[in-house]
């Protein structure tokens, strides 16, 4: 009894810890939307207050904190009111969101009912101050408590000297760099030297300065060669200390994964109760170290994967009898090294599995993939799907689903990280998720990149291949520029134009590298001017004002001084999605085309990948200039942010159908005129006299559809 009360103490200290960096977030993130401008720059601040109220939550229920976990609960509902658009903030709600983060704070105050008198800190505490110890050190063996922080200052330190490394690296390749000069001077001298015997007879005095002038430049070079080896071995003395004062400094700071398995243990027992199921925990590799910088930040990660896998994927005790299963599930959470310097994490459980259908037809009715797409993915990329933000299989919202945010943040969390996470799943037999991540925070393998005139560094780890393309390998589809990989269209971005920088030098047909980086289940390929090279970097975290600058996770030092910035994998990828295309072949159109038809902008709405492009190849075939919406909500935003000359439309399309979209066509002052033709599978009289209604110019029925019937219409309208 009295661990488990000297644990519950010391899980509620952590807690408290944890809820006020939350309750921070979520004050500030309130006052900044009281001052939001639009709906623009208020979404952002509702994602961060509303991914903060779920954490805490999650984590006021393992520290039995009921109070906080009800109050995270409304605050959570109202949140998400404003993410979805049913609400928008107002200086009420704002006010009354503010006097719910008080009374947290009250209750985070205010001592736990069954407090006893406070005891010392204990050795796992991974934040709190630890005091002094009682008696001094004498015998080999003997401890003293030190203060977590003053251990992070130290490590801090030796990080530091990582520069004093990379620095004296980069000055041995300098000297290095010297030799070649000193060799090309030889070969030149020993040409000259028939011709110079010759001028001694003539000119003596010049000889006997040229033949002063190569003694001393032997002298210079075998100086600059005794300074090179010098340097070297100053190289790796400072590499051996440094490599080893780091090493143990790490080491001081690397926590055993066992120190979070009494609170993982709580959380299974506590929601299996709650859910009336029956589940038991085991956990293997728990003396497997990791810096407690990564343990603390995958904490919330796991707890999600328990409530997940619990909530989602371990059925009723009465279910897993009916499927010859026993009625207590087996969740299994399994940590080990790999590849030298990262750590492996499994949570598996012999539950009911991934519901891929299920996930694809939540993917395509939340507007995330296509119809047609999401029947051309296999069912591991559609299990992938269940990352996504918003994606939710839970039937209704409660307090442990049905928000479409636990998983989005396990994969946010590990990609932050520089790690990856994936998962299997086995119908009817169980899921398995897997993280791999670094051991430490400290440094990482990194690919040295130029682009737009400055470096960048990527980390290895999320880097899939680097290639090289010409500008012939280019394809354009659905309006995006691709190169062939691995027998599919991958997606090609340019990194200056992601990063908004100055273009690099203007394309031809020599071969240009690219990186292919991938998020999850999606791959771009990322052209660059060059690659300088794949070394140690040393990281430098962002601090406020500049943690949050996006595409940006951190800086590092190079040898020479300069200043690099280390890129986020996971915004570069989001940010690709947004950034603007190239139009080099707009820009540049056939000339057999006539003015009048090449200046015709035509935007095509259609969820069928097929549909879609078997219209889009018509019409550039005729010389239109064509560009692609997968919905109608897509459609309508570029038609607001862009300008054409016609839509063609399909009716039957998620999010936003043909019908409702040229409603709200015609009911936009600028876009009213617009012409508008509806193709469609639809062909009764019913919805032919619907289309009229809402203002289509045209129904083209996909049935009796042929090319010269679109193109007809098309010359007639636009």
């Amino acid at each position: 009894m009295a661990g488990k009360e000297d644990f519950m103490r010391q899980l509620r200290a952590t807690f408290r810890v944890e809820a006020a960096e939350h309750l921070q977030a979520m004050a500030e993130g309130v006052d900044r939307l009281a001052g939001a401008a639009d709906a623009q720059a208020r979404a952002p601040l509702i994602e961060t207050i509303f991914r903060a109220a779920h954490s805490l939550k999650g984590a006021a229920r393992a520290a039995d904190f009921a109070d906080v976990e009800n109050l995270c609960q409304s605050l959570e509902t109202l949140f998400s009111s404003w993410k979805r658009g049913v609400s928008s903030p107002t200086p009420a709600t704002l006010e009354s969101a503010r006097v719910s983060l008080d009374r947290m704070h009250e209750a985070l105050g205010a001592p736990p009912p069954t407090a006893q008198p406070a005891a010392p800190a204990m050795e796992s505490d991974l934040r709190a101050p630890l005091p002094a110890a009682s008696t001094p050190m004498s015998a080999e063996g003997d401890t003293v408590r030190v203060s977590v922080r003053a251990l992070d200052d130290r490590l801090l330190e030796a990080e530091e000297l990582l520069t004093a490394k990379i620095a004296a690296a980069q000055r041995s390749e300098d000297l290095e760099e010297l030799a070649p000069l000193f060799e090309s001077w030889r070969e030149h001298w020993s040409r000259v030297q028939p011709e110079a015997s010759a001028l001694r007879r003539a000119n003596g005095s010049l000889i006997e300065f040229l033949e002063w002038n190569q003694e001393w430049l032997r002298a210079f070079e075998s100086r600059v060669a005794a300074l090179r080896r010098a340097a070297e071995q100053d190289r790796l003395n400072v590499a051996k200390l440094v490599d080893d004062l780091l090493a143990n400094s790490k080491k001081m700071l690397m926590l055993p994964v066992g120190t979070l398995a009494p609170l993982l243990r709580k959380v299974v027992r506590d929601l299996a109760r709650e859910l009336g199921k029956d589940a038991e925990l085991t956990i293997r590799g728990e003396e497997t170290c990791v810096d407690k910088r990564i343990l603390e930040e995958m904490k919330d990660p796991l707890v999600h994967l328990l409530r997940n896998s619990l909530d989602h994927g371990i059925e009723s005790p009465a279910a897993r009898a009916a499927a010859g299963k026993p009625a207590r599930a087996a969740i299994l959470i399994a940590v080990s090294r790999v590849n030298g310097n990262q750590v492996e994490i499994l949570v598996s459980d012999d539950g009911a599995g991934v519901d891929v259908a299920r996930v694809r037809g939540e993917a395509v009715s939340r507007g995330l993939i296509s119809a047609m797409a999401a029947q051309s993915l296999d069912d591991e990329a559609a299990s992938g799907l269940i990352f996504e933000t918003d994606l939710s299989t839970s039937p209704m919202i409660t307090q442990l689903s049905g928000r479409g945010l636990g998983l989005a943040i396990v994969r946010e969390k590990a990609e932050k990280l520089g790690g990856k996470v994936s998962v299997e799943s086995r119908g009817g037999a169980g899921t398995t998720l897997r993280m791999v991540l670094p051991l430490t925070l400290t440094t990482f393998r990194g690919v040295l990149v130029e682009s737009g005139g400055r470096t960048f560094a990527v980390p290895t780890a999320q880097v899939e291949r680097v290639t090289r393309f010409r500008a012939s390998d280019v394809q354009t589809v659905e309006g995006r520029e691709t190169i062939a990989h691995n027998g599919r269209a991958l997606a090609l971005a340019h990194l200056a134009d992601v990063l908004e920088l100055p273009a690099g030098p203007a394309s031809n047909d020599s071969a240009r590298p690219a990186l292919i980086l991938g998020s999850g289940n999606e791959r771009i390929a990322f052209v660059v001017d060059a690659v300088l090279d794949e070394r140690e970097v040393l990281v430098k975290r962002l601090r406020k004002p500049l943690e949050k600058i996006r595409n940006i996770a951190g800086a590092t030092v190079l040898g020479s001084g300069q200043v690099a910035p280390i890129l986020d994998v996971a915004d570069l990828i989001k940010s690709a999605r947004r950034a603007p295309l190239r139009r080099a072949a707009a820009a540049n159109p056939p000339a057999t085309l006539s003015a009048s038809v090449t200046t015709t902008r035509v935007l095509v709405a259609e969820d069928s990948i097929t549909s879609r492009m078997l219209l889009k190849g018509i019409l550039e075939s005729a010389g239109y200039f064509v560009k692609t919406a997968v919905d109608g909500l897509e459609a309508f935003t570029l038609l607001r942010s862009e300008d054409f000359d016609v839509l063609v439309s399909d009716v039957e399309m998620p999010r936003l159908n043909g019908f409702d979209l040229t409603a709200r066509v015609r009911a936009d002052r600028q876009l009213a005129e617009l012409p508008v033709v509806l193709v469609t599978a639809l062909a009764s009289r019913e919805d032919r006299e619907r289309g009229i209604e809402v203002g289509a110019n045209a129904y083209l029925v996909k049935g009796d559809l042929d090319q010269s019937n679109l193109l007809e219409a098309l010359r007639r309208l636009a």
